[in-house]
């Protein structure tokens, strides 16, 4: 079993808590039937093994940051039962996700308008039953998106945290894996779990890891640089950096106001640093 270092400057081999860890989160999981039968969508999926990381704060910001450049993104909130993009937004939506699979709006209906430039389909919070959707409902929710992705330039989406089947079937399904960790150890072993299930289920996607919180870019490099070695290692499969997001309070600021910090005039070293890999993206082919 893999073993991940509990810090920067622990050899892997004495991580026994972390391993028993990823032992645990991936017990019981199985490979789900036909990847390939999983359509691809022009999409980057905002993910994260482990809660807490800032996946929904990347994801809304990335989005806001992609639209001022020019494109057209589609933000989707696939955290279907504890949805919050909505309120870094700072939106109330007239209808969400939880309105569609209740019967009587159809999906189009949901995607609700933003002031930052960009469309979003919100979920809810709060409603169990949509945080345990079967598999026909989630490849409908797939299919579904997969026509409005159509008309946009790609879409962006956020997952839940974890390695669940309403994850694994968003993360299966878009052309790119952002997956976001943090220097904290849980979160890299929880990073870990999530590529090597998804590894299992879609060999080869496209992972890229966004190191958030790190103090300075070579704990980022390092933080990533332990991930990478792991799944090489293990996995015997590549990963590829993607930057980091560096501690800044204007972040928390932005939370609080319920406003993307990559909408405002005034920069700060996060926004500059989403804007550095919404360019890179821009430059990339979603669709075809």
């Amino acid at each position: 079993m893999p073993l991940l270092a509990p810090s920067l400057t622990s050899a892997p081999e004495r991580t026994v808590d972390q391993a028993s860890r990823l032992r645990q989160l991936t017990r019981g999981i199985r490979p789900m039937a036909t990847a390939a039968a999983d359509p691809l969508l022009p999409a980057l999926a905002v993910t994260g093994g482990k809660g807490g990381v800032g996946k929904t704060c990347v994801a809304v910001n990335l989005a806001v940051a992609l639209a001022r450049l020019g494109l057209r993104p589609l933000l989707i909130d696939a955290d279907l039962g504890l949805a919050n993009a909505d309120i870094l937004l700072g939106v109330d939506p007239a209808r969400t996700l939880h309105d569609h699979f209740a019967g009587g709006v159809s999906l189009p209906e949901v995607v609700t308008r933003t002031p930052w430039g960009i469309d979003f389909v919100p979920a809810a919070s709060g409603h169990e039953e949509l945080a345990a959707l079967d598999d026909t409902r989630l490849a409908a929710l797939t299919a579904g998106l997969a026509r409005l992705g159509s008309a946009y330039d790609l879409l962006v989406i956020d997952t839940p945290a974890g390695i669940g089947r309403e994850v694994m079937a968003s993360l299966r399904a878009s052309r790119v894996v952002l997956a976001v960790v943090t220097p904290d150890p849980t979160s890299i072993t929880d990073a870990y779990a999530l590529i090597k299930v998804l590894e299992s289920q879609r060999p080869g996607k496209d992972v890229r890891i966004l190191v958030n919180q790190a103090r300075n870019l070579a704990e980022a490099q390092a933080v990533f640089a332990k991930l990478r070695g792991v799944a090489v290692k293990h996995l015997g499969r590549e990963l590829a950096f993607a930057g980091e997001l560096p501690r800044d309070p204007q972040v928390a600021e932005a939370v609080r106001r319920r406003r993307p910090f990559t909408a405002g005039q005034v920069d700060c070293p996060a926004a500059s640093a989403l804007r550095a890999l919404a360019l890179r993206l821009k430059g990339e082919r979603w669709k075809g």
